[in-house]
Order: structure tokens, then sequence, then C-alpha cells
């Protein structure tokens, strides 16, 4: 079966990239074999990997061929009816708040045509949207755009809100009522307990601090986050117990094991994830009982082949490969190390090592291509947390169940509940914090595939250096060694270093030398854990000012980064206080003072001049952030003889207003504004003279950012311009007299 699944897998990957003629050379394969009277293995695999190819091209020609695809391609104006398959989801957006919803159409018009069908599409629309329920039929009018990928046969602009034509199944609405009232369980809980508490029990993260998130990536705990195959095992687990304390037996236990899965399923909800998770977490089930690595082996390769011929896009799905991964991890890898370190540990210790740790081996390649780093600390915090994982869940469960009768009852067991995941919170937060709980990994092919080998020589050799105690607890002191020192950084920061233009993806985090182990931070981009890495490779401890240009989230949220084992002094920001989403982020962690016109102020070694806004600018905006961007903070900056320009997300309005200020203005180094944008007084930014142009901007962004419009007239001029997407780190370096840039 294991092979079966592979076969499976290959053949959905190989239909995805080359269409038809992957279902059928299998079919010729297996024929062609079948005649040779070769091995049933063989055949079986062709025949799978046939089958799941015929059932991916099928699905991809449904969506792209569909006459929604078409009318999307035309930008029609049209009106659908459909049912709600996810829950709304809101979104900030560029120009202000959006809830996200994903239909599954079943009707169409457009262009004067009606057309039945079944079709998945993705709504973007108001707030009205929010209030939708999932299972309900609605209609909507709006305008179809094209969608990326082959998931989703369009994407509507919706006008308005929806008008819901027939209600929600009851057991959806079952669903909707436990998952609100686990939530009302834990609401006089703080807040980190307020969203943990769902996410484990449902998977609803709604509320969940962005900060709080990084650490729980950070220490390999994000899987407690979102719906797995653990949250079935534990439920269907529990239930199972309970229903042999009410003495059911037999056949009767599948009964109950069933249902446990099918109302698992229904308070999660029926997406392609949860359903993934489910029949993991069933594999699993498998694997407890007797011969529990034979048959759980042989469920795990039914799993994936069932998967991936219901939903063939789960075989690009990221957290697919990992939930197959994991699991395959503990079912092939987990029962040698445990019998390796059981010759000198009692065997329920071995166990509990063995078993998160293959779990996060496995899953290494899987996690370093998305996040582009290797946690250190993953296996200590998953062995930490776990002993409140489980009960963390079923109370927050029976909280949610028993406040459907009785409110007090259901509170009660939601505090207990909240108790538990406060320690979940204490390992994630503590482990994040050691200086090396996590290392930085390239995603190119040969990081990846040097990663893979090492991750394989791992596995191999971890039964023979674990089977004494001398290598063992050797490997142990080394991995603990490893995460409390911090690895130095040869020739970072370079000497002489001014300022550093942190890459922290589609944001601004800039840093300005103010002495030793102290900096002037100039925004602090949209992720805590990326500035506060970059902090941390500048060995910065105190930020005597913090800088806020603007309260757009690419410049706000990662503040608690900045804060992150650091003392900050002032924070001073813009006049203007909107977006009111940024504000608020920044009001929680700070008590900001707008930056003071005109003036000269020194802090260390900065000396800086903040030259707009004007003290007359607006305090109030609009509420949607449209005019956030030339409103920013506008800094003149010099240290140690050396003149910087801050321009924040300045726009050509804003920057005529400054040229005409100060006609004169000339710089050494310039922040391009708006990450390179193509919309730039050009004429300003050539008069200002720049020797070094830095562009903070995010890998591959949904922007266009940065134009060459703007970068090719500077290059022109003879300035020097550096971008953090393709330079990483980028550091103006003061030596003896003249300038140079260092990168990371």
């Amino acid at each position: 079966m294991p092979l079966l699944a592979a076969a499976a897998w290959a053949g959905a990957l190989g239909a995805r990239g080359a269409g038809w003629w992957v279902p059928a050379f299998a079919a010729g394969l297996a024929l062609a074999v079948a005649v040779a009277g070769r091995s049933r293995t063989v055949v079986g695999a062709a025949l799978v990997l046939g089958a799941v190819a015929a059932v991916t091209t099928l699905r991809i020609e449904q969506v792209e061929r569909s006459p929604v695809a078409s009318l999307a391609a035309d930008g029609a104006a049209v009106r659908v009816v459909g049912t709600v398959s996810s829950d709304p989801r809101r979104s900030e957006g560029r120009y202000g708040p959006v809830v996200l919803v994903r239909l599954d159409v079943s009707e169409v018009t457009g262009r004067g045509e009606t057309h039945t069908l079944s079709a998945p599409v993705l709504v973007l629309a108001d707030p009205a949207w929010e209030s939708v329920r999932l299972g309900a039929t609605v209609a909507a009018s709006g305008r179809l755009s094209e969608a990326d990928g082959d998931d989703l046969a369009a994407v509507l602009g919706a006008r308005g809100p929806p008008e819901e034509l027939t209600a929600p199944d009851v057991w959806w609405r079952g669903a909707a009522a436990v998952r609100a009232s686990v939530r009302d369980s834990v609401e006089h809980r703080p807040a980190a307990q307020r969203a943990l508490v769902p996410a484990l029990v449902d998977g609803d993260d709604t509320g969940l601090d962005p900060a709080l998130a990084e650490d729980f990536r950070t220490t390999g705990l994000t899987h407690l986050l979102a719906v797995s195959g653990t949250n079935l095992t534990l439920v269907v687990g529990f239930l199972l117990v309970l229903a042999r304390w009410c003495r059911v037996r037999g056949r009767w236990l599948y009964v109950v094991g069933a249902a446990g899965i099918v109302g698992f399923v229904l308070l999660a909800r029926t997406e392609p994830s949860v359903l993934r998770a489910a029949v993991m977490g069933t594999v699993a089930l498998f694997a407890m009982g007797t011969d529990g690595r034979r048959r759980g082996a042989r469920a795990l390769g039914v799993a994936v082949v069932v998967l991936l011929l219901v939903q063939p896009g789960l075989a690009v799905s990221a957290g697919f490969a990992l939930s197959v991964l994991a699991t395959a991890g503990i079912l092939f890898l987990a029962p040698g190390w445990r019998d390796a370190m059981a010759r000198w540990l009692p065997r329920w210790v071995a166990e509990a090592i063995a078993i998160p740790a293959s779990a996060q081996l496995a899953c290494t390649p899987v996690v370093a291509a998305i996040s582009g780093q290797v946690s250190l600390v993953a296996v200590a915090a998953n062995l930490a947390a776990a002993p409140a994982v489980a009960p963390a869940t079923v109370l927050g469960l029976a909280g949610g169940l028993v406040g459907l009768l009785w409110p007090g009852g259901g509170r009660l067991l939601g505090t207990l509940a909240g108790w538990c995941v406060a320690w979940i919170v204490a390992v994630a937060t503590r482990c994040a914090d050691l200086p090396t709980a996590a290392v930085g990994w390239g995603t190119s092919a040969g990081a990846l595939v040097l990663l893979t080998v090492l991750v394989a020589a791992i596995a191999l050799a971890g039964p023979h250096l674990l089977r004494r105690p001398v290598t063992g607890l050797g490997c142990c002191v080394l991995l603990v060694a490893g995460v409390l020192v911090r690895p130095p950084t040869p020739g970072w920061p370079p000497d002489g270093w001014l300022l550093v233009a942190c890459d922290v993806g589609q944001g601004d985090a800039l840093v300005l030398n103010a002495g030793p182990h102290a900096a002037v931070v100039v925004d602090a981009g949209p992720d805590p854990h990326a500035v506060d890495s970059c902090l941390d490779r500048l060995e910065i401890t105190q930020v005597p000012l913090l800088v806020l240009t603007h309260f757009h989230a690419d410049h706000v949220d990662g503040i608690s980064g900045v804060y992150d084992g650091r003392s900050v002094g002032a924070v001073e920001t813009t006049r203007l206080l909107d977006p009111p989403a940024g504000v608020a982020e920044v009001d929680a962690v700070a008590d900001p003072e707008p930056a003071p016109y005109g003036g000269v102020r020194s802090v260390g070694q900065v000396s800086l001049q903040a030259l707009w806004p004007p003290p007359d600018s607006p305090t109030s905006g609009p509420g949607d952030g449209s005019t956030a961007n030339d409103a920013s903070v506008v800094l003149l900056v010099e240290v140690r003889g050396v003149r910087m320009l801050l321009t924040g997300d300045l726009e050509p309005e804003g920057q005529a207003a400054l040229a005409r200020a100060y006609p004169s203005l000339a710089v050494d180094v310039l922040k391009v504004p708006h990450h390179g944008s193509r919309y730039q007084d050009e004429d300003w930014l050539l008069s200002l003279g720049a020797r070094i142009a830095l562009v903070s901007v995010g890998e591959d962004n949904d922007y266009g950012h940065p134009a060459a419009t703007t970068l090719e007239p500077l290059a022109d001029a003879g300035t020097q311009v550096l971008r953090t997407d393709l330079d990483g780190d980028v550091a103006v370096v003061e030596d003896g007299g003249g300038l140079s840039v260092g990168t990371r």
C-alpha cells in the first residue's frame, strides 16, 4: 500500500505538469506488465497512477473549462447561486477590510445566459458577508475575474450583501452552535487562551496574535493551531474511552468511533485540510491497535490513494505532505528509535521522545521549503507541551458541549482548558526566545536536496547512535548547546555600519547605529520574527527611539518583535491615525507620540530631523488607510557625517510638497519611497544626488515592486541601488571617509 500511495502521488503530480499522456502511459504500462505476467504490485501501481492522473486531469479540465472560468476571462458581471463552503474570514486588504468566502456555485447568469454547473469560486466581499453561514445557499452579484491556480474557477468581486435563499442544514447549524459555545466558554480568559482553546478543539484560530503564531512556527508547534490528525485522535479516543466506561463493546465501538469522526469533520468543517486531518487521525487510531506498525502502514497507503482520488489537489498541498510525512515518520522511524533508547531509558520515556522526534525529522525538508528555517527546539517544545494538549482539547470540547445546556458549567470547563493552554503558550514563547531556536536554511533546490540527504542520514544512523547512553546523551548535549549558544555570524554586522535595511519581506524595517548595542529603529516590518532576528544579528539590546512612519501593516505589524528582549524608549509615529487596525496594533504595545516636526535631535550618534508631515496635517483619515502613505514620517538623518533620507511610503504628491519645502536638499543615502513603486516624482529623486539607494521590498510580491521605471533612472544617474529581496540585509558602511555597502 505505501508503494501504491507513492504511485498515486506521482500520478497526481505528473498529470498537473504533463496532462493526458501520464494516465495513457500508465494504462499502457499496466497492460504490458499484465500481459507479460509480471508482479501484481507493479500492475496495481501503474493502474493507481493512471487512475489518479486521470481524475486530476478531469478535475483541472472541469474547473478551467467551466462557463464560470470563461466568463471570468471576459471580466463579466454575473449573478451566481451557490452553497457557502467555508467560514467567512476577514482580511485587511490594500484599501480596507475584505471578507473572503468560498462558494460552490451551482448556477451562474452572465452575458444573457444561465448555466447550471458545479464550480468553486472565491468571493471577495465587504464586511456585510461576515454573517453568512456555512452550508447556506446564497445568491450574489458582482464581477468575475480569473483565479490563480486550478482549485478555483474564478474570483467574484461581490457587490452588496448576500441574499440567503435557504438556511444551512441542521447538522451545520448544530456544529456552528458548538463552535460558538466553545468560544463562549473561554470568553472570560486572557486573549491567548481565548484564541488557542478553539484552535485546539476545532481549528478556529480567529483572533490569534501574529507574534504568538510566529512563536508557534519557530518552535514547531504550528500543528496545534490548525486541524490535525492529533485533534481527531484525541477526540475520538476520548469518546471510545467513555464508551468503554459505559460498557459499549464489540462492533458498537466502531459505530461510536465512526460517529466521532463524522462529528469532528462537521465541527472542524469539511474543507480539504480537515478531511486530510480526519483521515490521518484515523490512520493513527489503526496504528494504536495490535500489530500497529503493519496495520498503520497499510492504512496510510489506503488513505493517500483515497484522498488523492477524491481531492487530487492535495498532491501539491504542503499540509498534506506534512501530514503524510509525520504519520510515516511515526510509523517507520519511531519504533526503531524507541527500542534503541529503551535499552537504557524507561520504555514510556523512550516512546515519548521517539514519536515527536521522528515526526519532526520526517517533516523537516518540507518545513524548510516553506519557512526557510529549521527548528532546533521543536522536539523539546513538543515534549514539553504534550502533557497539556490532550486535557486542553478534551476540556475545551467538553466546555462547548456542556455550555449549550449549562453556560456556567461550560465556563468552568473552559477555565480548566485555559489553564492547560497557558502552559502551551509558555512553552512556545520561552522556547522561541532561546538564542538559536531556529536556524535559517535556504529554499533553493540545492539547499533542500542537501537537507534531505542529512535527514535521511540521521534517520538511518539514529537507532545506532541512540542505542548507547554515551552517544545518545552526547547528541542531546550537542543539540542543547547549539540552542543555548548563538553562533557567530562572521563579518556581520560589518565594522563601521551606519544603517541596515532589514530583509523583513514586503515591508520596511531600518536600523540606525546609535552606539554599542543601541539603535534607532524606523518601522518594524510586517513580521515580528523577521525584525527581531535582524536586530539580534546586529546585537541590538537597546532601542532608545522607535519611529513608525505610518500605520500600514507592512510597517507596524512587527512591532512586538522590536520589544522582544530589548528595552525600548520613546515611540513616535505620524500624525494621521489611519488605518484603525494599524493604530490598534501599535497602541496595544506602546504609547506613541507624533514625531516632532522640524527640530533637530540627537539620539546617541544619530542626528535626526522630521521633515514631514507638517504640524497642520490631518490627524484622522477615511478609515481605509488610502491617505496614509502621504502622511509618512520623512526623516533626514545624519550618522558620523553621512546624510540619509528615510521616506516611508511617501507618494508623488507628498514628494512634490517636500521638494517645494526643501528645494536644495541633498543626501548621501536614499531609502526609496514605497518599496520602489512606479509612482514617484522622478525629478525629485534624482535631485537628491544620493550615492546609494536602498529598496526595502519582499520577494515575489503582488504589487509589482520595485518598478524598473523607478530604479533604472537612479542607476543611470550613477546611484548604487540595492534591494532586500535580492541582497538580504543591506548595511551602509563608513570606511575611512568613504561609503560602501555590505550584504548578508
